[in-house]
């Protein structure tokens, strides 16, 4: 278990690691010991349509300790990185101090390293991109590696939402998404300042912990919870992400059975943690790395 007596009551605490690696439970255990708000760095258990699915506390965590940033997102609301940094920042002028986990590693990074202030994206440019997208994701790709290179350079091409995203922002500013991430602002919360944990998870050891979660969420509703939230289904909305949405949503239209969307779901959730592991690996390297498996 982590030696709590290294971090001062007042300093500030980042929890990040992949998903059902006990990060939670850690920012319990700090809250326990020292008091604190535990806020969340998830982005999908801001949504409040998601509450089994997203795996965000419950009724017995929340009584333990203040949290914030859970749940209080409609699916219909844009939410973006931004407006997070914006919550963190008027939550941090109150006087608390935050204990902040999640595995959504852009807004960590962000928080500790600085963002870029990109303009709003307008809805009609919105609509316009996912038109082309889902029409001619070619054409999408050349018009975005004519007018930024640099970021095609950098990003995942067979990535629709990257390209999208790069191809929305000149549209809309006439600059390149490139551009607007060279003029970025320091960061509300500079790593020295905070303690900053990263838990290592090996994968031998975190897939049959993913697969008993997902059990449990099975058990709690999590099939229910996706039914209730299938009349508002739109296809690629950020809210629809939750890591197992889509495939219990192809079980409930027919297209699978239910055995097979839960083995979907699960292998989703492996693959996911492989991708939060790799950001952690090549942007946390600073970050104090703790073994999961002693928590």
């Amino acid at each position: 278990m982590i030696n709590l007596s290294r971090i001062a009551p007042d300093q500030p605490v980042l929890i990040a690691g992949p998903t059902a690696s006990g990060k939670s439970a850690l920012a319990l255990a700090v809250a326990d010991a020292q008091g604190g708000v535990i806020v969340n760095a998830d982005a999908l258990q801001v949504y409040a349509c998601w509450q089994i699915l997203s795996a965000r506390p419950d009724p017995s965590d929340l009584a333990r300790a203040p949290h914030a940033l859970y749940g209080h997102v409609a699916r219909t609301k844009a939410y973006s990185v931004g407006d997070w940094l914006a919550e963190i920042a008027a939550l941090i002028q109150t006087g608390v101090r935050p204990i902040i986990v999640g595995g959504t590693g852009l807004y960590l990074s962000s928080l500790t390293e600085g963002i870029s202030k990109i303009p709003h994206v307008p809805d009609d440019v919105r609509a316009r991109g996912n038109a082309l997208r889902n029409q001619d994701f070619a054409q999408m790709k050349m018009e975005l590696a004519t007018h930024d290179p640099d970021l095609m350079a950098k990003i995942d091409a067979q990535n629709p939402m990257r390209v999208q995203r790069g191809w929305e922002v000149f549209e809309a500013t006439g600059v390149p998404l490139s551009v607007w991430q060279a003029r970025k602002e320091g960061p509300l919360i500079p790593r020295a300042e905070a303690a900053a944990l990263v838990l290592e998870a090996p994968k031998d050891w975190l897939t049959p912990r993913i697969q008993s979660r997902f059990d449990q969420m099975m058990q709690k509703g999590a099939l229910e919870e996706v039914r209730r939230n299938a009349q508002h289904w739109v296809p690629g909305a950020p809210w629809t992400r939750a890591i197992g949405a889509a495939e219990l949503m192809e079980h409930l239209a027919g297209a699978a059975t239910l055995e097979e969307a839960t083995t979907r779901a699960v292998i989703a959730t492996r693959q996911y943690a492989k991708r939060q592991r790799t950001w952690f690996r090549a942007r946390m390297s600073t970050w104090t790395q703790i073994d999961a498996q002693t928590l």
